[in-house]
């Protein structure tokens, strides 16, 4: 057969969640709800007070950016460049009870916005490696080194810590 008449089938996309969740609606849904989690829980109140009084800007922000983490739209990265999420939270002093705070609110987001239990057992996992990958400093307020990037490692070789916090 000649390759001019082979059909072309559309590549699979790479992150499905986006679709099996529901899409842009089930995202906006999701955020709005992380977001109100966010003011009524008490143990959120450390991530809360990071946060500006009015929600609207970072709503957006977090719409775009699970967008396209999700599979779907890349509305994130043409709008705010590459995610550097960890940078992009550096002023803040990120540790694992704001990481286990964050992940309470969007615990409780994706139980009221996602009815499939497969779905949000992986969402929660994935969320899970993002928190911790932002966490920033240690118990006892000492800087977490940066985990590095494995992909960068050389064979057989550690990532080098460093900081990604210039003069602390």
């Amino acid at each position: 057969m000649h390759a001019s008449t082979v059909p072309a089938s559309p590549a699979a996309p790479q992150n499905p969640h986006y679709a099996r969740l529901g899409g842009q609606e089930q995202v906006v849904r999701l955020v709005d709800a992380f977001y109100r989690a966010m003011d009524r829980l008490p143990e959120a109140a450390t991530i809360r007070a990071m946060h500006a009084p009015d929600f609207r800007a970072t709503k957006a922000v977090l719409v775009q950016y699970l967008s396209e983490w999700l599979g779907g739209p890349r509305l994130y990265t043409p709008a705010r460049g590459a995610p550097m999420l960890r940078r992009r939270h550096q002023p803040f002093d990120i540790d694992a009870t704001a990481r286990d705070a964050w992940m309470l609110c969007m615990r409780q987001a994706l139980a009221e916005v996602c009815a499939d239990a497969g779905l949000r057992s992986e969402l929660e996992a994935a969320f899970y490696k993002v928190a911790d990958f932002i966490r920033n400093t240690e118990e006892g307020g000492q800087e977490r080194a940066h985990p590095g990037r494995p992909r960068e490692v050389q064979p057989g070789g550690l990532a080098p810590p460093h900081s990604s916090r210039a003069g602390r």
